[in-house]
């Protein structure tokens, strides 16, 4: 099991925050194993993925970077984060306005799936 104390969880949220606002594909890939799962509503519309749900960096990084296409001033404010078990809830104010997103994570500190939820 991997602590989930404030630290790392602060540490983690701040910089997958600031990953995305420099829009830097490699950099915010960088948080995930190579074979992660990403769910996430915005996958249906942008991927014609109807069940929501992508694994693998190849296919994540390219809806990443269709979205990141699609908003490029895509910008996320930090509100707040979470920690749980071998889990982090990042609470943020994205495009599509309030949103949180649940990572797990591996036993190196790496995430291997993640859960996008939106107002």
């Amino acid at each position: 099991m991997l602590e989930m104390d404030n630290a790392f969880t602060q540490k983690f949220a701040r910089e997958w925050v600031a990953a995305w606002n420099s829009h830097d594909l490699d950099e915010i890939l960088s948080h995930y194993t190579d074979d992660f799962e990403m769910t996430s509503p915005i996958i249906g519309e942008l991927m014609d993925e109807p069940g929501g749900t992508l694994k693998g960096k190849e296919l994540v990084g390219a809806y990443w970077s269709k979205a990141l296409t699609a908003f490029p001033d895509l910008r996320f404010e930090f509100l707040h984060a979470f920690a749980g078990v071998n889990s982090v809830v990042v609470y943020y104010k994205g495009p599509r306005s309030l949103s949180a997103e649940v990572f797990y994570f591996n036993h190196n500190g790496k995430v291997e799936k993640a859960f996008a939820h939106y107002e």
